[in-house]
């Protein structure tokens, strides 16, 4: 009865993620040339109906500001974006899963020399100029193909990346084992029994705990895609949905004592660091902990698979990228006046005196809560790298760093890193960030135009009817990779000695075999306020 109310639950959550697109606003960018006629014109409005929700922009728009527009039209228009035949191609079209695969290998082979855009309907060689400022010429150097024209679904190399792209070894080769099945328990805290299932408002699933229910939610319908995508390949998979229900009514000790877990070849959850070493030591098969704790570094179980990296793995990854990158010039480092703070940035400072050849390291700490801009003028040389490192979250700190570097003489270059963009950083303009080349560590990068981005996108859409969270396409990623490496027939400790993973958002590499994925990205923003992966 218990796993037909969670059923029930499920549905209604689904409905409701659904029924909660309807008559929201939310923000949109503007982008550069775009006018209000356009964007009304996109989202099939009329002037003055976005003109009555944007009164302030009757005289026009800028590029990178905001306007308010109706949720449901953007959804629409992102979605009818996505619908292009490449995304038809890999979804629906090609029942070989070969060609799929091989085209996604190409682009990535692609992608590690070259900036790549997918030829789309209505593409031209003017709006490609105009679009990527490259001349005919030039793209025709680099695609003597074109001397035929444009096709819609070739993919053309752009220019070469300006900086140098790391690849971290062997990577892993998805493969589905004949005839293999795979039985997989999913522990997540949907809280169903606070709700009267006969009598439940799809609004109240959103008022109580909304937080919560929309991570959770989200996670699942992403998994479920995850599933549905496996099936559609071949794998035969039974899925086993598990309420582990609030923090503390100990229903994991409910779970684990009366469901055998065991039968199961891996568990996806829980979202609680200690339920999940509950689990651990209760069974004997992989524990997937999918979500990112302070805690987990303590974990003690050989079989929990820690999902998200560890913040130390941020800094381990800005230390070997600025060793590989650095090769002259001056490095600062900017801290707080916390005491732990401070520590660590005399540990950071120390290792790259050790690492980094031919470069000065400097530490920089407020006085009286204040970095004056003359302090880093003193360090600071024309003609070489200067790479500030700003260790700290402090508001004030990041303000006065990125305020004092943007007015600098037009030789003097200065490029701004952090092991982890904290939201203080969502509170700087994106222009500075861009006029200082800020540089982070991710456990995400997000490449809308990537092609399975746009094929998740696309499949999420037409089963939700809503564009994914971050959550979703975690839940996707997730799910995903676990059961693509143990659809392998292998063992899942010895698929992470085969290489690292890569999928919508997330990388994968478990490269110390100890079950801690430790896959990053040095992101960087450009002058156009797009970001840029550079390993």
């Amino acid at each position: 009865m218990k796993h037909v109310k969670i059923f029930i639950f499920l549905c209604i959550l689904t409905f409701a993620v659904s029924c909660g697109q309807q008559g929201r606003y939310i923000q949109y960018k503007v982008q550069k040339g775009e006018t209000i006629s356009s964007i009304a014109r996109n989202l099939n409005m009329k002037n003055q109906d976005l003109i009555r929700l944007n009164p302030d922009v009757e005289s026009g728009l800028k590029a990178d500001s905001y306007i308010v527009v109706p949720e449901k039209k953007l959804i629409t228009y992102n979605a009818n974006k996505v619908k292009e035949p490449s995304v038809d191609l890999i979804e629906e079209s090609s029942t070989n899963t070969d060609e799929i695969d091989e085209k996604l290998k190409r682009i990535n082979e692609l992608r590690e020399k070259f900036e790549v855009y997918e030829v789309k309907k209505g593409d031209t060689f003017y709006n490609l100029q105009k679009l990527f400022n490259v001349t005919r010429g030039q793209l025709l150097i680099l695609n003597p193909e074109l001397v035929d024209g444009l096709k819609v679904g070739q993919l053309l190399k752009i220019r070469e990346h300006d900086v140098k792209v790391v690849s971290n070894g062997k990577t892993f080769q998805d493969y589905i084992r004949p005839n293999t099945a795979l039985k997989v328990a999913l522990l997540l805290p949907f809280r169903a029994d606070q709700y009267n299932i006969d009598t439940i408002d799809v609004k109240d699933v959103f008022i109580k705990n909304a937080s919560l229910v929309n991570i959770t939610t989200d996670f699942y319908l992403g998994a479920e895609i995850a599933i549905d995508s496996l099936r559609g390949r071949g794998l035969q998979i039974e899925l086993n949905v598990f309420d582990t229900g609030t923090r503390s009514a100990n229903e994991i000790r409910s779970i684990v004592a009366s469901k055998n877990l065991n039968r199961n070849d891996v568990v996806i959850g829980p979202m609680y660091s200690e339920e999940a070493q509950a689990v651990a030591d209760n069974v004997t098969i992989p524990v997937i902990f999918p979500v990112y704790s302070d805690n987990q570094s303590g974990f003690s179980s050989s079989n929990i698979i820690t999902t998200v990296p560890d913040k130390s793995i941020f800094r381990e990854e800005l230390v070997r990228y600025i060793k590989d990158n650095f090769d002259r010039g001056n490095i600062i480092i900017v801290s707080d006046e916390k005491a732990a703070s401070l520590a660590l940035s005399r540990t950071l400072k120390s290792t790259l005196e050790h690492s980094v050849a031919a470069g000065n390291v400097h530490l920089i700490t407020p006085v009286n809560g204040y970095i004056a801009k003359h302090r880093f003028s003193q360090i600071l040389r024309p003609n070489t790298k200067n790479w500030i490192i700003i260790d700290s979250d402090s508001n004030l700190v990041i303000a006065d760093v990125i305020n004092s570097l943007i007015s600098l003489p037009k030789e003097t270059v200065a490029k701004v890193f952090t092991t982890d963009k904290s939201s203080a950083f969502d509170k700087v303009d994106n222009r500075k960030l861009a006029n200082v080349g800020f540089t982070y560590v991710s456990d995400v990068f997000v490449d809308e135009d990537s092609v399975e981005t746009r094929a998740f996108n696309s499949q999420y859409y037409k089963k939700n009817n809503t564009l994914p969270s971050f959550y979703a396409t975690k839940g996707f990623d997730i799910t995903y990779d676990i059961l693509m490496r143990l659809a392998s027939g292998n063992d899942l400790k010895t698929t992470f000695k085969e290489g690292a993973s890569s999928r919508v958002e997330t990388k994968f590499d478990y490269r110390n075999n100890n079950g801690e994925n430790q896959g990053v990205f040095i992101v960087q923003y450009n002058e156009d306020l797009t970001l840029s992966k550079l390993k």
